[in-house]
């Protein structure tokens, strides 16, 4: 951690929203490095499938934490924030500006605002956990949850299988909910300033462009990288294994479903997934000593934002540092 508080920039927003473009050209234009702050953007083996920047817009300027962990190692957001850290500190070292660019609020949050310390719940919970989901399913665990972490059960979707039985492992290995543990920050807000810039498209240029978006991922590759996903065996409850696109893809390559029938269902379910992600941002402060800069503009690409809003932009950057 630095001595001293500097400024940090954080781009956030939902999915397809154009937090990367944007991030780049700061990036650019600033000196900056981008630091990855999307959960999914960590695992290797989903380029195409969680948009990760490509080769060519790597080599434009610095990257960090992007496609770092196989994905039979499921992240977290003590380890993410353990090594943005490091990675922002060899920015500032390097005399480069960190922009922490994601959609993942968890990760950017505990970053801001500190984060729970949880100790390891061991081996005999977490496999308690996976049996129960693989014989009950999500719902079904989600209701014994209810009955002995109900204050935990009440923040999770009766069909978000991962977190269900990570709130059961915790509970069932250290005896305490996961909610109670989160009342009790140990790892403190980071001694850093930060600066953030919130992307707020409206909702139908975002489902255009979410839609747009997994087109392109099919032409570029995407079943093929499902398919190799599929060959490594993994868990099904491992986070790589729910990305977006990833359950629909592979019921395609089951058999289940036509190729077009998959990519609606995905179009589908990322676009509830960037309903949620902008009703968090809605209420959450990325940047506690000073508003957030929300921008309002449309999605494709950068070239859209008009020269006003980016000169408003690098105004506020300026500025907050």
């Amino acid at each position: 951690m630095p001595a001293e508080p500097v400024t940090a920039l954080i781009v956030a927003g939902p999915t397809a929203s154009g937090k990367s473009a944007l991030a780049l050209a700061i990036a650019q234009r600033l000196g900056g490095t981008i630091v990855n702050a999307d959960s999914m953007q960590v695992y290797r083996e989903l380029r195409i499938l969680t948009a990760r920047p490509t080769p060519q817009e790597e080599a434009l300027a610095p990257h960090a934490l992007y496609g770092v962990r196989p994905a039979a190692e499921p992240g977290s957001a003590g380890w993410w924030r353990t090594a943005a850290l490091e990675a922002m500190q060899a920015a500032r070292k390097a005399g480069r500006m960190p922009i922490l660019c994601g959609g993942t609020g968890l990760y950017l949050t505990a970053l801001t605002e500190g984060l729970a310390e949880i100790p390891d719940p061991g081996p005999l919970a977490r496999a308690e956990a996976r049996t129960l989901l693989a014989e009950l399913g999500s719902r079904a665990l989600h209701e014994r949850l209810a009955v002995v972490d109900p204050d935990t059960a009440a923040r999770l979707r009766p069909t978000d299988a991962q977190r269900i039985a990570r709130a059961w492992e915790v509970w069932r290995g250290t005896g305490r909910g996961l909610a109670a543990w989160h009342t009790e920050p140990v790892m403190r807000p980071a001694g850093w300033r930060f600066a953030a810039l919130l992307l707020a498209p409206p909702r139908p240029a975002l489902r255009a462009a979410i839609a747009a978006r997994f087109e392109a991922m099919l032409a570029a590759g995407a079943l093929a990288e499902v398919r190799a996903l599929l060959s490594l065996r993994l868990d099904p409850s491992l986070p790589a294994m729910r990305a977006q696109g990833v359950p629909e893809l592979a019921a395609h390559l089951r058999g289940e479903l036509s190729l077009a029938e998959a990519a609606e269902r995905a179009v589908l379910a990322t676009g509830r997934y960037a309903k949620r992600q902008a009703t968090w941002f809605r209420h959450h402060k990325l940047a506690p000593e000073g508003p957030a800069h929300t921008i309002y503009a449309r999605i494709a690409g950068l070239e859209q934002f008009s020269e006003r809003n980016v000169a408003e932009i690098f105004d506020f950057i300026r500025s907050a540092g």
